[in-house]
């Protein structure tokens, strides 16, 4: 390639046309560069006409080995600059907006409430910049749902925590009878029952759960058995703790419920009293999903001994009933109809609010409360600690207590008989009874062959 710049327009011609079935290339961007800027500056491109600088753009083809519109673009910027360089590299450098600081404000966050949602996480980073004032959370309050989950998938968040999702169980469909229709009104209640489980013959404690149709106000209560000398007491406590009257109370068909202690004791406080129907299975979907989203998620699925009903019905009472109503967000649905009348719920990342804030939100929500209950005394439970802060005594004392529960299984050691089961202010509470059901006496026991396959 030595002269080869100094070639005449003639001799450029000639070339190319002895030279249509060998191809040339050179070796490496600088040299290629570096050429073709030097034959642009001995043949003086500007200078000649547009056939004359077509053949020099053929020749420069030819030997360089580039594309034409490769070669036009080095032609244009040797003919602004004089120069044919390498530019350097021009990547976009957007600016960081969410610190690592953030993402660990981020995993804490999340493993204070357990992994909720993104809108509900959100509405938390929200709330403890704007309601408790925390300066570190003043980038997260503006962080969007769907940034939050970037943030969750970056390299910098699972450094810090780890998510691990057991397999789910399958959702058993419910029948129902009635469904109530509050028409905006708070104290129409879901209730349903959730038991702790059995092994070894040996029965867990069952766990209470109640909502509130419009607030989603929600309040648990555990029992040893589902007799109604445990249960109605719970029962009775529970309703206690609602802060405005309750109008409505609906279950399933168990018959833990459709006795007539439970219906004596709903007449006499002039509430609704309603069932499930059949083939619908939406009427008590509402408790059924806080049954898995609260109760076990916070209790789980293992053996506790139902000797502590007692002291879990205590941290129900005392922090995880708190801590769903005044700090843990949930998601209220806006129905929209299509032109087929087909009802569809959607939830909107704005919609996401805790119970309290949704009664709050109420048209005149002030004459729903019970005459012992004030707005000034609802508004300093909820200001009392952040979403955060209650989260974590919430989880400190559910660890404390499923620890001693579980431990106590190696020993014979039981806890005493809390006294916060005598009852919420004016109820008494009946002395517990045994379970009328007697235990299964070995004889009437299948056995199982020594096989262990099944006669059929």
């Amino acid at each position: 390639m030595h002269e080869a710049e100094w070639l005449s327009i003639e001799q450029m011609q000639e070339f190319l046309l002895g030279s249509r079935q060998v191809e040339f290339e050179l070796e490496g961007k600088d040299a290629v560069y570096g050429f073709l800027e030097r034959v642009l500056r001995h043949q003086h491109y500007g200078q000649w006409g547009k056939r004359e600088r077509g053949v020099i753009r053929a020749y420069l083809v030819k030997l360089s080995g580039l594309s034409r519109s490769q070669t036009t673009r080095l032609i244009a910027r040797w003919s602004a600059t004089r120069q044919v360089r390498v530019l350097p590299a021009c990547r976009p450098n957007f600016p960081r907006r969410y610190r690592s600081s953030d993402v660990a404000l981020l995993a804490q966050v999340d493993a204070a409430h357990e992994d909720l949602s993104g809108p509900a996480i959100r509405r938390i980073l929200q709330r403890e910049y704007t309601v408790y004032g925390k300066p570190e959370f003043e980038r997260l309050a503006e962080l969007s749902v769907s940034h939050l989950y970037n943030l969750r998938r970056s390299v910098s968040y699972r450094r810090r925590r780890v998510r691990v999702q057991p397999t789910r169980g399958k959702a058993v469909p419910i029948a129902e009878r009635r469904k109530p229709d509050p028409q905006g009104q708070p104290g129409y209640l879901r209730v349903d029952t959730v038991h702790q489980g059995q092994q070894d013959g040996k029965a867990g404690p069952y766990h209470i759960n109640s909502v509130d149709t419009v607030t989603q106000w929600e309040v648990l209560g555990c029992c040893q058995t589902i007799s109604e000398n445990h249960l109605v007491p719970v029962l009775e406590q529970i309703l206690a703790q609602y802060p405005f009257r309750i109008l409505g109370f609906h279950c399933d068909n168990g018959s833990e419920y459709l006795n007539y202690r439970v219906a004596g004791m709903l007449n006499k406080l002039l509430v609704e009293f309603t069932k499930s129907r059949p083939c619908r299975s939406t009427d008590n979907a509402l408790v059924e999903g806080k049954n898995g989203a609260v109760v076990r998620r916070h209790m789980g699925y293992g053996l506790i001994g139902n000797e502590w009903a007692d002291r879990i019905h205590e941290f129900y009472t005392q922090h995880l009933n708190p801590y769903l109503n005044f700090h843990r967000p949930c998601g209220f649905a806006t129905v929209e109809i299509n032109e087929r009348g087909k009802r569809r719920r959607r939830y909107r990342a704005d919609d996401y609010r805790t119970p309290y804030e949704k009664l709050t939100s109420l048209l005149k929500w002030k004459k729903y409360l019970k005459s012992a209950v004030t707005p000034q005394s609802l508004s300093q439970l909820a200001t009392e600690r952040s979403d955060t802060e209650a989260a974590a005594l919430m989880q400190k004392a559910r660890n404390d207590l499923l620890s001693q529960a579980r431990s106590s299984r190696a020993g014979p050691a039981s806890p005493q008989v809390s006294p916060l089961l005598g009852g919420a202010k004016g109820l008494n509470r009946r002395p517990l009874a045994p379970h009328p059901t007697p235990p299964l006496d070995i004889a009437h026991r299948k056995e199982k062959p020594a096989n262990g396959h099944h006669n059929l």
